[in-house]
């Protein structure tokens, strides 16, 4: 058997998130039967760096597969695309040791959050970004967002808390930039949360609001209550940029 790696990406409106459901149609679900009709396998399992939720995006997803395929890693990427719909393709197959796990040798993913803010909603982007009706403070969401930087238990941003064995997490990098009417927050750990970017984005579109003071956040965090952060923002917002291995 074969451990084959994927790049994969995905426009996530459409799906009911990356993991199998009975009755659903998810990204899991369709990668694997588009492989195993190419393989000639009956059973085909690929196994992500980590699962998004329904109407959440994917610019580059990972995940690996094994499988007795003699077929070369293009010859794959080419007939796999060729059997997926439009809205998922895969970017890239390599072949990688047999102890590679695309989940549990993750060191870090970086998500981006998207924001159109306004008067008007730009219908090209309303699948792909929160459309908020005011003008937001950027400047003041950058700088309440520092504080989140670093080593913390960040269960205020979970949502359905505990559902891990713990919330304390190391975020490595987080920025909040605009161009032109659009809004983007990036966020880099070491792992993340349910729901904890989208929990982080609707605090900061509080402050940019004018709703909270900038040193809010701060006081959010420490009192790691998730009733006292802000509400969660809609998945169309959130894309996983990349997924980071050693």
């Amino acid at each position: 058997m074969r451990n084959l790696k994927l790049t994969i990406r995905y426009d996530g409106t459409d799906f009911f998130g990356w993991q199998t459901q009975p009755g659903k149609r998810t990204v899991q679900e369709t990668l694997e039967a588009a492989i195993a009709e190419i393989t000639r396998e009956e059973r085909v399992r690929v196994n992500c760096s980590g699962r998004t939720d329904s109407g959440v995006h994917a610019v580059g997803q990972v995940a690996n597969v094994y499988s007795a395929t003699r077929l070369s890693g293009e010859t794959l990427l080419k007939a796999i695309n060729a059997k997926l719909p439009p809205d998922v393709c895969v970017r890239e197959v390599v072949e990688v040791p047999q102890s590679f796990c695309a989940n549990k040798d993750a060191l870090g993913k970086m998500y981006r959050y998207v924001i159109q803010d306004g008067r008007i909603q730009d219908p090209f982007m309303r699948k792909f970004a929160w459309f908020v009706r005011q003008n937001l403070d950027v400047e003041a969401m950058s700088r309440a967002s520092r504080c989140l930087v670093g080593r913390h238990d960040f269960r205020c941003f979970e949502t359905e808390w505990p559902n891990r064995l713990t919330s304390v997490r190391t975020i490595t990098h987080l920025s909040v930039n605009r161009f032109g009417e659009f809004i983007w927050i990036d966020v880099e750990a070491d792992g993340f949360l349910y729901n904890m970017v989208r929990a982080i984005a609707g605090s900061l579109v509080q402050v940019g609001r004018g709703f909270w003071p900038e040193t809010q956040l701060a006081e959010v965090l420490e009192s790691m209550d998730r009733k006292l952060a802000g509400p969660t923002a809609p998945p169309e917002g959130l894309f996983l940029m990349r997924v980071t291995y050693s």
